[in-house]
């Protein structure tokens, strides 16, 4: 009896929940360390070399009857080391290699808290074990700062009809601090978000692996920012309001998105943080062989201004087979039909001005690609039949618009047309959109993202208002850390400060041409624009042979010097040849380039830098060549919102 007796209290204790205590989890170096409190509540605490930067954050999640996180019981803590090596294609480095330490707290209640650490950022996710279809009626989360750090974050603009959650996100960066909600004003922000730790290092506020559930705003508090999601849209719309009064129905089995703090120790660790990456889904895809990274033209940009031909320019077919002569010419992989193509909202009803086939047969005959734009209210929630219809043409892509949200449904729809791509061996280009969360990992032929206040925002903001340098040389340390931005660059107008006008039909960029050309090495796309008419391009040839002459995907990819909202200065490398590129904002500087990340031996370099005029004429420029090797360092002027691009190889 007494055996029985002591195996039923060691059975019972077994299954007892662990008393309340703190959890850690450092990363690999030791420089960060995450803390889980679980006591009535669970939240979590960051340190950085020692010092608590974040502290008391509260996670939960609101599901159903019940709320995941308050009163939690640890019923099981597991814990153990990764390594893994990533093959990344289409990313900014064509593989690496990452290491994390992770953490599961496994509670009572069939759900999970997932941690890991890695030395450039940590992240947290919940994970659920129940069974049927489950409400998500709120989540929790909080990033609450010891310090009242500097920060840059995008804001959602008001809209006329009051709905906080409508956005294109492609906003500019405000100066505030962790605790300062004057500048929100009511406004949520997006991610990502930069915090500055002083000497303790950078970190950006970001999420990865988003899929059936809605991607997360920023609320301003007083002690930094706590999470709100959309509600998911009333589109029965049997009631007066907009939303739902939950956020999504998700699977009971499943992981929700990662909550990521990225970490660098200074700037220029940020734009190849690779956290979003590395926390997503695998790709998805057995065979990636027929996607093509490169270059496009592009039609809205320069409003079909085409000169010196024999034709009347505009959304009609001559118009489409010059432009694929041009890229035929350079060696370009594709061009893009832009909005205006088809009638009465109808994608399979081109205009009469349109023969698509013809297009496609020419552009196959030419080696080149065609592009097709469509905005996602014509596209619809059926996508087959077009990509289908398309891709028997000879389409090989589609720029999918306007989906200006990111509740839950239009986050499933995204997934939705990646998958639906792939299977016709189409690549995508999604504007109008959220920031990127790893879905470039997961279907690899998403070759580009909007969410960028990109150059197309010249058409009409002048500088009173955009300040475009200083925009250019803090996108690569916040937004592009996240993944790829189509921010469309090419612009041959290059206008100063003082002269610079938005004017739509006839654009320019601020800044010079050289500044334009560094960002085809300093910002990543995987399928970059060359946002500026072909007629231009023709007449600039050189530059045009510059231009063509950079790679959009690379195979690794490194920060020589960079101070954010300053200047910027890349090195890219791909098939033996290295490419730099160095940009500043509207302060003229002269910037140290070091060679010795060169192998040894002799190389040659090649520059297109600003002229000795770029200050008071934008499109002023030099090209020059020289030797040089490991033990070289080479003094470069900038003039004000300038740049350069340096292309070196072997001699």
């Amino acid at each position: 009896m007494k055996k029985y007796l002591f195996l039923l209290i060691a059975a019972s204790v077994a299954f007892l929940p662990l008393p309340a205590k703190d959890y850690k989890l450092g990363s690999p170096s030791g420089k960060l360390q995450l803390t889980v409190s679980v006591t009535d509540k669970t939240a979590w605490s960051l340190s950085v070399e020692g010092e608590t930067v974040l502290k008391d954050n509260t996670v939960s999640m609101a599901i159903d009857e019940r709320t995941l996180g308050p009163d939690p019981k640890v019923v099981k803590v597991r814990k153990g080391s990764v390594s893994e090596h990533i093959v990344a294609p289409f990313y900014r480095q064509a593989e690496f290699d990452a290491a994390y330490n992770w953490l599961t707290l496994k509670m009572k209640g069939d759900w999970s808290l997932e941690l890991r650490a890695y030395d450039d950022g940590v992240a947290y996710r919940f994970v659920t074990n129940r069974p049927d279809i489950r409400k998500v009626y709120s989540e929790t989360a909080e990033f609450n700062f010891t310090q009242p750090y500097d920060m840059l974050a995008p804001y959602v603009h008001k809209r006329n009809d009051g709905d906080r959650y409508r956005s294109s996100f492609e906003n500019l960066y405000a100066d505030v601090k962790a605790g300062d909600v004057s500048v929100a004003d009511g406004r949520l922000a997006f991610m990502p978000v930069y915090v500055d730790l002083g000497d303790k290092g950078r970190l950006l506020l970001m999420e990865s692996d988003l899929w059936d559930y809605p991607g997360m705003f920023l609320r301003s508090t007083e002690k930094g920012f706590e999470a709100e999601f959309p509600p998911y849209p009333n589109n029965i719309r049997e009631q007066d309001a907009k939303y739902l009064d939950y956020i999504n129905m998700v699977a009971g089995t499943r992981t929700f998105p990662w909550r990521v703090i990225a970490y660098g120790k200074d700037e220029t660790a940020l734009p190849t943080n690779n956290m979003v990456y590395q926390l997503a889904t695998p790709c998805k895809l057995d065979d990636i062989s027929w996607i093509e990274p490169g270059l496009s033209t592009w039609d809205w940009w320069n409003d079909f201004h085409r000169h010196g031909v024999a034709f009347k320019a505009g959304i009609n077919t001559d118009t489409y087979l010059y432009d694929i002569d041009f890229a035929a010419r350079y060696g370009i992989p594709y061009i893009l039909i832009d909005d205006g193509w088809y009638k009465n909202k109808n994608i399979f009803t081109p205009i009469d001005a349109m023969d698509i086939p013809k297009i496609c047969a020419h552009a196959a005959e030419k080696g080149v690609k065609v592009l097709l734009w469509v905005s996602k209210g014509v596209l619809g929630l059926k996508p087959e039949k077009a990509f289908e219809h398309y891709s028997k043409m000879g389409v090989a892509g589609f720029k999918i618009d306007f989906f200006d949200s990111q509740e839950a449904a239009m986050v499933n729809r995204i997934n939705m047309y990646a998958e639906a791509a792939a299977k016709y061996n189409l690549v995508v280009d999604f504007h109008g959109i959220f920031k990127p969360v790893g879905l470039s990992r997961t279907w690899p032929n998403v070759l580009n993202f909007e969410g960028v206040f990109g150059l197309e925002n010249m058409k009409w903001c002048n500088p009173d208002r955009c300040d475009m340098p200083r925009n250019d040389v803090i996108l690569p340390f916040i937004r592009q850390a996240a993944g790829q931005m189509d921010y469309t660059p090419g612009a041959l107008r290059n206008a100063t400060r003082k002269e610079f006008r938005a004017i739509s039909r006839k654009p320019m960029s601020m800044g010079t041409r050289a500044h334009q050309l560094a960002c085809y090495v300093v910002f990543d796309a995987p399928l970059q624009m060359l946002c500026d008419s072909p007629s231009d391009y023709l007449k600039e040839d050189e530059t045009t042979r510059w231009i063509v002459s950079i790679p959009t995907v690379f195979e690794r990819t490194s920060i020589l010097d960079a101070r954010i909202g300053e200047y910027v200065l890349t090195l890219r490398e791909k098939d033996g040849k290295y490419y730099v590129g160095g940009m500043t904002n509207w302060d003229a500087r002269d910037l140290d380039v070091d060679f010795s990340f060169l192998p040894e031996g002799a190389w040659r370099c090649r520059i297109f830098r600003d002229g000795v005029n770029a200050d008071t004429v934008g499109e002023d420029y030099a090209v020059s060549e020289f030797g040089i090797d490991s033990g070289r360092k080479e003094k470069i002027h900038l003039a004000p919102g300038g740049g350069f691009v340096m292309i070196i190889d072997k001699i």
